[in-house]
């Protein structure tokens, strides 16, 4: 098989609503950047908005789908700190669950009140395990779920970054708790540290080994 040559980036992911200037107050509230709203004299009507810190958008509109208002469900929005990403959502007003783990594989996906659902963080706050979900006006379903250590392969050292201060700010506390122990095990200061945080940082957005 030849080696693929053209990236193939996926942009945009299209959401149904009933009422397209009701969805565009709601995800403005979010404080999502408004990216386009494009009206043309067929009635078709196209509204786009990213989420911060997205390389993929989410669009709506009239005419652009036939699927049914409030179909969409269960759309990640991957977050480094869940406490944190609840409140801003509770500030904008929107009602957004409490923060919870999976006791049952699966049960992100179920409504609120499901027995699969356990209160608070996954223990040990384990990377990819702790949810809330929010809906939209229609009921199109959003689920953040909180990633602190990527899982190996899902980003290479050509692509590392952070998103936004916040995520940077979170990294740099999580590389300094670890550095700490790391110079309890060593019993000596390490003059090296920057070194030592960048090999962190790496290797958590990669989801490889962390240094010692």
């Amino acid at each position: 098989m030849e080696d693929h040559t053209v990236d193939m980036k996926f942009e945009a992911v299209v959401i149904p609503v009933s009422n397209v200037d009701r969805a565009k107050e709601f995800y403005t509230r979010l404080g999502w950047r408004l990216d386009a709203d494009f009206r043309f004299d067929n009635g078709f009507r196209v509204v786009q908005f990213t989420p911060t810190g997205s390389a993929c958008s989410v669009q709506f509109g009239a005419k652009i789908t036939s699927a049914i208002p409030g179909s969409a469900q269960g759309l990640y929005l991957v977050v480094s700190d869940i406490d944190a990403a609840r409140g801003e959502l509770l500030a904008a007003g929107v009602e957004v669950s409490d923060t919870f783990h999976a006791a049952t594989p699966g049960a992100q996906f179920q409504p609120i009140g499901v027995s699969g659902r356990a209160a608070g963080r996954a223990p040990g706050r384990a990377s990819y395990g702790s949810f809330a979900t929010f809906n939209d006006p229609d009921g199109n379903s959003w689920l953040l779920q909180e990633v602190t250590t990527r899982l190996p392969g899902r980003i290479t050292g050509r692509t590392l970054f952070y998103a936004s201060t916040h995520d940077l700010a979170q990294a740099l506390r999580r590389a300094s708790v670890s550095h700490g122990q790391h110079e309890e095990r060593t019993g000596q200061l390490d003059k090296n540290w920057p070194d030592w945080y960048a090999s962190f940082m790496t290797a958590e957005q990669e989801g490889t080994e962390l240094p010692p």
